[in-house]
């Protein structure tokens, strides 16, 4: 059986999350490498007052992905397979061995500024529970329209969808679901419009800058939560990283294609459990468990054991 390593995206972070990384010599170099790269110490980005800016809440994520998962590998426990959740999807690759640590800083402190500066305010991410995406997508088409942008972002369960746009349009489609039987309408925090169109120019931009750094075949296999497919090319991965910004993500295909490919464990990466409770679905004889509260001894051993 196999083992696969998830990381979440914008709305898992938390104040204190690198802070609250396990004390151990893998998480110091990370968060040393991490600000070599940025020029500045990552340690002060978790704050509840830094985490209102997308750059570090990304930031956030990437580093403490990577050094939750170089912390297990350093007890031999490993994974088969890794998939990420939006910005995710590039601590999943460090992780895989296909881009190197500090490129991945480096390109994703610009992609976090790609978007803040496009979307400075206005616009989000509101998830939608309890209708299916045939329910959902002819309400998004009633709001969306050039003056009030709002599209279908995330598709996280087959009754879990995530839309995107400005809040006026996302407002909108809340109403309408809500009355027509969504059980709840959750604005996120996410203050940027991830996984549409909106991003199209900006997932350019990332590209050309994607372009300039070496990138490898995956060690392990490298689940794209845009394709719900494995991906093995150094060089398709990277396009795959510059354009999930601008593309809707397939979570509970993604991982229902690692359970196919015989995954039975599903660990998340800090913070939070998300996407946890979002995966165990898709492995009906397998195990989704989440790092959030669980000691290092017992993730290793679960790890090593299955």
């Amino acid at each position: 059986m196999s083992v696969l390593f998830t990381f979440p995206g914008q709305g898992a972070q938390k104040p204190g999350m690198l802070h609250a990384l396990p004390a151990h010599a893998e998480t110091g170099r990370t968060l040393e490498e991490a600000s070599a790269a940025l020029g500045r110490d990552v340690r002060t980005l978790d704050t509840e007052s830094a985490l209102r800016s997308t750059v570090a809440v990304q930031l956030c994520l990437l580093v403490a992905g990577v050094a939750m998962a170089r912390v297990l590998a350093a007890h031999d426990a490993q994974p088969h397979m890794v998939a990420g959740l939006s910005i995710g999807a590039w601590p999943a690759a460090v992780t895989a061995g296909v881009l190197d640590f500090a490129d991945a800083v480096r390109l994703v402190e610009l992609r976090a500024r790609l978007m803040e500066d496009a979307y400075p305010s206005g616009y989000g991410m509101t998830a939608i529970g309890g209708l299916t995406r045939q329910q959902l997508e002819p309400l998004v088409m009633q709001v969306h329209g050039p003056a009030a942008p709002v599209y279908l972002a995330n598709l996280n369960a087959p009754r879990q969808i995530v839309i995107a746009g400005a809040h006026a349009a996302m407002d909108a489609v809340a109403a309408l679901a809500l009355a027509h039987g969504a059980q709840r309408a959750e604005r996120l925090a996410v203050a940027v419009p991830s996984h549409c169109e909106l991003f199209d120019e900006q997932a350019r931009t990332l590209a050309c800058a994607m372009d300039q750094v070496a990138l490898g075949r995956p060690r392990i296999a490298y689940i794209s939560s845009s394709a719900a497919r494995a991906l093995f090319d150094g060089r398709r991965i990277g396009a795959d990283l510059a354009a999930n910004m601008a593309h809707p993500v397939l979570w509970a295909d993604t991982v229902r294609h690692a359970w196919e490919r015989g995954a039975r464990l599903a660990l998340e990466m800090p913070s939070g459990s998300v996407l946890t409770k979002l995966t165990a679905p898709e492995f009906p004889d397998g195990v989704a468990l989440s790092c959030e509260g669980v000691r290092l001894d017992s993730l290793v051993s679960a790890v090593r054991n299955d």
